[in-house]
């Protein structure tokens, strides 16, 4: 079986679990269309740029992708042939998001494990630079993701960043916006700077800590209002 066949046929098993022999892959399914070879060959080639992106291609990051995407044994030198190619520059990836984003915007989740499976190769080699997260950003905005779904997908990997702003909120990313303003409101009113003040056992140094705290929350609110497309007037 070529390499296009064994992938074509591996990426619904990677995106949709097992599915029995004629299932029909519909608009709601997080699987690739049945022989999609555009789609496998672009998935190679998402791959191959993003071990490209941080200057160095290892044997790792072309394992990560066998595993991923659950190629065999039988197909790893035509893989390694396919990223050898692919490799020479990171220039040409946004073809290939463009193309998989446009024939499945409808089945977001295949989006998402596309997403998923790009951080798992570019944690092959102990640790996903920098220029691997603007890589994966890059491409999580040709797939139309928004800002605060790809803090989602690479919190799920490596972790929430420190700034965070529902880390900040004590909320998770799903929760409402009445959830959101909810806990904005209850944080500044127990970090205010003027409350702190107000109450008689906090010392006066406690102010700037106040002051410092009150700021992080509202920016916290500020940035969730803005990706979420409200005002930025205050509530």
């Amino acid at each position: 079986m070529s390499i296009w066949s064994q992938l074509s046929s591996v990426a619904r098993r990677a995106f949709e679990g097992e599915e029995p022999p004629g299932t029909k892959v519909g608009p709601a399914s997080c699987g690739p269309d049945p022989n999609d070879l555009e789609f496998t060959a672009a998935i190679v080639g998402l791959g191959a740029k993003l071990a490209k992106a941080d200057g160095l291609v290892t044997m790792d990051e072309v394992a990560a992708f066998s595993r991923v995407f659950r190629s065999g044994p039988a197909d790893e030198a035509a893989i390694r042939r396919v990223f050898n190619i692919a490799r020479q520059t990171v220039i040409g990836y946004e073809g290939y998001a463009q193309r998989i984003a446009k024939r499945y915007r409808n089945r977001p989740c295949l989006l998402e494990g596309v997403l998923d499976g790009l951080f798992q190769i570019a944690a092959a080699d102990g640790a996903i630079t920098g220029d691997e997260i603007d890589y994966l950003k890059s491409v999580a905005d040709l797939f139309g993701f928004k800002e605060d779904q790809f803090r989602r997908i690479k919190a799920s990997h490596l972790g929430p960043d420190a700034d965070d702003p529902y880390l900040v909120l004590g909320v998770p990313h799903d929760a409402t916006f009445e959830d959101v303003r909810s806990a904005y409101r209850r944080l500044m009113l127990e970090n205010h700077p003027d409350t702190a003040a107000g109450v008689k056992s906090a010392p006066r140094e406690h102010e700037p800590v106040a002051n410092e705290k009150s700021a992080a929350i509202t920016t916290a609110y500020a940035r969730i209002r803005a990706e979420r497309g409200f005002l930025t007037r205050a509530d």
